[in-house]
């Protein structure tokens, strides 16, 4: 039995050294579809890296305010985050598509 010392970075707050068992060899993807695009680089608003908003998908009432299921342009599915609206303050054209979207469905 052995155990692996990975560099990772620095903000992850974690021990760097795992069992062997829980490590799986990295496989090269077999098919084009499987292989996927880097990501896009982020987006300097105010001195600040922000993502970009692709679309809003759903809202939901939390507490006294709203949050969107936003999907990051660039990205997958399963990088989807659930963000407060008040954490949206350059989607704002992503949240009126969004509402044009649900008003149109539901005629």
């Amino acid at each position: 039995m052995g155990a692996f010392e990975l560099e990772l970075p620095e903000e992850w707050m974690i021990y760097n050294i795992f069992n062997e068992d829980l490590l799986t060899q990295c496989v090269e993807p077999k098919f084009q579809r499987q292989h996927k695009d880097p990501a896009p680089p982020l987006v300097i608003i105010n001195e600040e890296e922000e993502y970009k908003v692709e679309e809003v998908r759903k809202h939901r009432t939390r507490g006294w305010g709203t949050q969107y299921l936003v999907h990051w342009k660039g990205y997958g599915d399963e990088h989807d985050q659930w963000i407060a609206e008040s954490g949206l303050p350059h989607a704002r054209q992503a949240i009126e598509d969004y509402w044009t979207r649900c008003s149109s469905q539901n005629l």
